[in-house]
């Protein structure tokens, strides 16, 4: 076992968990986060998306040993962006959740390409978006991350 600061939604915290411990379930079961969802733990379908210093990263093949000084957000944490906010009241617009299970990860993997991207194409909102969705939502899934990329003006992030 070993000690970890870390920088979760702006917050400072500190765990104590094995190194091989994945990301995912330090935030769901140490800091009780539990937004981020478990979907394959192989980092396929995309449910445990989080950002690791803004970059889209599926939290179930990250250990926390790999975290470092990463600032992490979760699902929790992002309403407190403007892109976040803005693709968050676009899910809502578009009525895109349905059983809701991987739409925390959905709505991560949106305020990540629009971060990079502002102004996306329908290709890179097809390669950006590669998280799966069991229910099939994916043309409201589209729409409204066009949608957000439309409310405000955006800048690229180094």
């Amino acid at each position: 076992m070993e000690t970890y600061q870390l920088t979760v939604n702006g917050q400072r915290c500190e765990v104590t968990a094995d190194p091989s411990t994945p990301l995912l379930w330090i935030l769901r079961e140490e800091l009780k986060l539990t937004g981020t969802k478990y979907g394959c733990g192989i980092s396929v379908c995309g449910a445990c998306t989080v950002h690791l210093d803004g970059i889209a990263t599926r939290s179930c093949s990250v250990p926390i040993s790999d975290v470092g000084n990463r600032s992490i957000t979760t699902i929790e944490g992002i309403g407190g962006d403007p892109i976040g906010r803005a693709v968050q009241n676009a899910w809502v617009g578009h009525d895109v959740v349905q059983c809701g299970y991987c739409q925390s990860g959905q709505i991560m993997a949106a305020v990540a390409l629009l971060k990079n991207t502002p102004k996306p194409t329908e290709k890179d909102i097809e390669d950006a978006m590669g998280n799966i969705c069991r229910c099939g939502t994916y043309v409201r899934i589209r729409e409204a991350v066009r949608q957000a990329s439309r409310q405000s003006k955006y800048r690229r992030v180094p």
